[in-house]
């Protein structure tokens, strides 16, 4: 089985919609798929409309986070939708990302790049805006070659001259909300470096200390010596190991399935979860 459980469309920062998500996924040889949008799941039923036989889908969210300071993501995997309270979180923290990418063009302007918040509008579409939309507005300014280019200190690293926070919840209080929901929480590119500050490793202790369910380990940003010692935290400390791609679609040159779960593991994801189930594909639409 191949399985890639981290993945975003449209209904974030990606550039495939969620029906082409899947199809792209299933031309890719996947067997599972997870959707894990930025804090929403907008994306669910056309992705689930859409999904192709032979493929499953996984729901889920990547949840933006923050501890002392630091950035961080919750891969938060086949919870209630519905459930009320974690919902809400979703909602403030998605209702503050127009303030704060409003802050971070006008922080670019002071800094004398050209873009415009318009720009950064159309490039975001229907999509959540975030700091990837105004990634992309650098690339076509010529500001930056690529994307990743701009998750610099110079410009919209955490920490950066032109970054700007926005609500972001507390990662213990997020494992407790997908938990109550009755999801399973993984840590998102936990070493991560070139994106900003991570968390030490004493945090993720208390995080799976916390009920934290895994942490990502084979991810593009993480180096072979970097997911050796993943291995190892992992091991002390009774977590699962996951791997994924990251898919943004052209915004990034990662593939899908470039990295990925071992199948043992999404077993145990799914024997955990009891909010919602991977959805087998019934035959979707194979084109538009």
């Amino acid at each position: 089985m191949r399985i890639d459980l981290h993945t975003h469309s449209t209904a974030s920062d990606g550039t495939d919609t969620p029906a082409e998500l899947v199809r792209n996924a299933a031309a890719a040889g996947l067997d599972v798929v997870a959707l894990t949008d930025h804090d929403t799941v907008r994306g669910h039923a056309e992705a689930l409309a859409a999904l192709p036989e032979g493929l499953t889908l996984v729901t889920g969210a990547e949840l933006s986070c923050r501890l002392d300071g630091v950035g961080l993501h919750m891969l938060a995997y086949l919870f209630d939708p519905d459930e009320p309270e974690l919902a809400r979180e979703r909602e403030l923290v998605r209702d503050d990302r127009v303030p704060r990418a409003r802050t971070m063009v006008r922080k670019l302007q002071e800094l004398g790049v050209p873009v415009e918040w318009e720009q950064v509008a159309r490039i975001a579409g229907d999509g959540s805006v975030g700091r990837p939309h105004i990634a992309t507005a650098l690339v076509e300014l010529g500001v930056v070659e690529t994307v990743s280019d701009a998750f610099v200190p110079q410009w919209l690293a955490d920490g950066g001259r032109a970054h700007a926070q926005k609500h972001e919840l507390d990662p213990f209080d997020a494992i407790r909300l997908v938990e109550a929901a009755g999801g399973v929480t993984v840590l998102a590119h936990p070493a991560a470096v070139k994106r900003g500050n991570v968390v030490p490793e004493s945090a993720i202790a208390e995080l799976a200390a916390a009920g934290l369910g895994g942490v990502e380990v084979d991810h593009m940003d993480h180096d072979g010596p970097t997911r050796a010692r993943l291995r190892g935290l992992a091991r002390e400390l009774g977590l699962l190991t996951t791997g994924s791609s990251d898919y943004h679609g052209s915004r990034k040159t990662v593939r899908l399935g470039e990295n990925a779960t071992d199948p043992e593991i999404y077993g145990e994801i799914t024997r955990r979860a009891t909010g919602a189930f991977p959805v087998p594909g019934a035959g979707g639409p194979l084109a538009p």
